[in-house]
């Protein structure tokens, strides 16, 4: 028989405290969980695995929707190919906002170059104008005369 623990000391092993422990337990996110005759929670060691991949898939950038479903089906495992495509999905969006973050990046240091390099002489109005310039979008620049 497998030896179950509290959850105390499945907190202890995950680093995650005890109400985050309940909540994806709430969440379905564990399984079913034995209770003893006592009423506390009994968890499998299987669960230190589960909740690592909990907290990885969360740093990931998945929901806990997604995360449900890309639980292991029981005894039965993952779906690997299902598994394979949702990962893919991510790391898709993960591209599209490292492009973004990128984006917005560029923009900020821009900004920043304005301000620590305001040509001199030029009024505050007019450089909170030249700031502005550069924080619109690069379709509204488009069609305007300098």
């Amino acid at each position: 028989m497998k030896t179950r623990m509290k959850i105390g000391e499945l907190a202890k092993r995950t680093g995650l405290n005890a109400s985050r422990i309940r909540f994806y337990e709430t969440e379905g996110l564990l399984g079913t969980v034995e209770r003893g005759a006592n009423g506390y929670r009994r968890y499998p060691p299987e669960a230190v695995a589960l909740l690592g991949i909990v907290t990885s898939a969360q740093r990931a950038g998945f929901t806990l929707d997604q995360i449900r479903y890309l639980m292991p089906a029981g005894s039965q495992g993952w779906k690997h190919d299902e598994l394979a495509a949702r990962l893919r999905e991510k790391v898709t969006e993960i591209d599209v906002l490292q492009e973004q973050l990128a984006q917005n990046k560029a923009q900020l240091l821009a900004v920043i170059d304005g301000i620590e390099n305001r040509p001199d002489g030029i009024a505050c109005s007019d450089n909170k104008q030249r700031m502005f310039d550069l924080l619109r979008p690069e379709e509204g620049k488009a069609g305007q005369a300098d």
